[in-house]
């Protein structure tokens, strides 16, 4: 309404959601956007995900004896990572953005001065965070109203996130990677056994990518290459091409099996591939190629179900997601997450009191096997579960001569990015659950031809990536028809149905804007969240 684009709203956005939700994100967590440039038909995609600091390493872990089931406590300061939050709104903006920071984020700024009613779901888990992390964790106490979490429809205030984002507003990223909110940064994690210094902080950069993208059903789906998991979804896309699922019904035995066996092979290789690329030489195209799909394909036996392990192709948790159309015909794919509701709970605090925000906790999800790609190492970056999505058509004939326009990509064997047609940013948050929300949602739109609500309302399954059974269980939604739970349970899928009420949560939150060929607007929120579609 003031003349912003894409961009800015996705900030505003993310900075007034750390407010309302801060059991899910906030400006002590990380960030990825993909964002549509109407002007060029391009895609570019942004990293804001922050590193381990430099004193951070395996044999420091091993010394210290933290290692539990072959992963580090979950709230421990060890598993804290750079905050790239920040950073990653700033850099967007200043790409791509059109309004002053200041503007942006005033909005989030007096919502945490004023107050507001806390939502249902987020009323839930605040409560299981309050129990959690924030009664134990150092500062936690402000984010609590005496004591005890706020309930539903009580008012919040967080005067301590209002301070940290006006500092940001006028002092833009070098306000919280230097200076005073550095410096509590760093006291609280050291404070409570963490090894994170200044200078950790003021290194940090967001990094711009090339982003990745599959054909499917004659459209492009889009998303950042790793760190993030996003690949895990073109994966099973590519796989899932070779079989016509709209043949299928959409509830039928066959066609679940098949979504839950392409994401399995999918996940099977994303958890070994996945890592930070500085450090590990990640086969991409290989992965994405459409011979490596046949072969994961082939794997695939329609009768039971498997436990497929990494493939070798050819080389050549808590969290928020947003989206955006403008105007213009911009678009902007957002994320932004503390990872485990709120992270390590820990609140940085100064002498003029706390900052309003707690740190999250995304090391949690190195290996601290040294032989991994994603083991743990200084400055790395860890695999990380939060994808913002995108759906486009190809408009123009793909180049191979010289090298990517500004923002471009070569990724999946391809060498230059054609021009792009908006079709949708899309969404689902919820840890593991993102891969498999996105393959659920794009085929519900690309197979069944279903709109954004419909395409969210759609009962769903998921694979519970991190368990140590084989096949890893398949959580189902209440609802389902008998027939199929019991036709997945007969081909082997350790099957848990009938999960209801706010426990679907663990199902995924989307957000879906479709744009329409005469230039409307279709909008869609999952029912499993506090959200909703909005629109002027």
């Amino acid at each position: 309404m003031k003349g912003g684009n894409a961009a800015d709203a996705a900030v505003a956005m993310a900075a007034a959601l750390n407010v309302t939700e801060p059991t899910s994100t906030g400006i002590g967590g990380d960030m990825f956007a993909l964002y549509y440039q109407a002007r060029t038909q391009t895609i570019t995609a942004l990293n804001g995900s922050g590193r381990a600091p430099a004193a951070l390493n395996l044999e420091l872990i091993s010394k210290q004896n933290l290692i539990i089931n072959n992963q580090l406590p979950p709230y421990h300061p060890h598993t804290i990572t750079v905050p790239g939050a920040c950073a990653g709104w700033c850099d967007l903006v200043a790409r791509h953005g059109s309004l002053p920071l200041k503007e942006i984020l005033q909005p989030a700024i007096e919502l945490a001065e004023k107050g507001f009613p806390v939502a249902p779901l987020t009323a839930q888990f605040w409560a299981r965070g309050a129990e959690r992390q924030l009664k134990t964790a150092r500062g936690g106490q402000a984010l609590l109203l005496n004591g005890h979490a706020p309930r539903a429809g009580e008012i919040f205030s967080n005067p301590g996130l209002a301070r940290t984002l006006r500092a940001v507003a006028e002092g833009g990223a070098e306000a919280f990677y230097t200076g005073e909110i550095a410096r509590a940064i760093v006291e609280v994690i050291q404070h409570t056994g963490g090894v994170m210094e200044l200078e950790d902080l003021a290194a940090h950069t967001s990094t711009w990518e090339e982003p990745l993208s599959v054909n499917y059903r004659g459209y492009r789906v889009w998303e950042c290459p790793p760190n993030g998991q996003g690949l895990t979804a073109l994966i099973a896309l590519n796989i899932l091409e070779g079989f016509d699922l709209a043949a299928l019904p959409p509830l039928s035995v066959d066609r679940w099996h098949l979504l839950i066996e392409a994401l399995r092979l999918a996940f099977a290789d994303a958890r070994w591939y996945i890592s930070d690329p500085a450090f590990f030489e990640i086969p991409l195209a290989g992965l994405l190629s459409p011979e490596y799909a046949a072969q994961r394909r082939a794997l695939i036996d329609m009768k039971r179900a498997s436990n497929p392990q990494h493939g070798a192709p050819v080389t050549s948790s808590g969290t928020v997601y947003c989206c955006v159309v403008d105007g213009e015909g911009n678009a902007c794919s957002f994320i932004n997450s503390n990872y485990m509701g709120f992270g390590t709970g820990l609140v940085p605090e100064s002498a003029a009191g706390p900052w309003g925000f707690t740190l999250q906790n995304r090391g949690h999800n190195f290996s601290l096997d040294a032989a991994h790609p994603n083991a743990l190492a200084p400055r790395k970056r860890p695999y990380h579960t939060i994808i913002p999505g995108m759906l486009t058509r190809d408009v123009s004939p793909l180049s191979l001569k010289g090298g990517p326009p500004e923002g471009g990509k070569r990724a999946g064997g391809e060498d230059q990015m054609p021009k792009q047609e908006l079709v949708a940013p899309f969404g689902v948050m919820g840890g593991f659950m993102q891969p498999q929300g996105h393959v659920h949602v794009v085929s519900a739109m690309l197979d069944d031809g279903l709109h954004p609500q419909a395409a969210l309302d759609r009962l769903r399954f998921c694979i519970e990536a991190e368990a140590d059974s084989k096949p890893a269980p398949v959580l189902l939604e209440t609802g389902l028809p008998r027939e199929l739970v019991e036709g997945l349970r007969a081909r082997g899928h350790l099957v848990q149905a009938e999960v209801s009420g706010l426990a679907r949560a663990a199902f995924g939150r989307g957000q879906i804007i479709r744009r329409m060929s005469d230039g409307v607007l279709w909008g869609g929120s999952d029912p499993r969240a506090d959200g909703c579609a909005l629109g002027f």
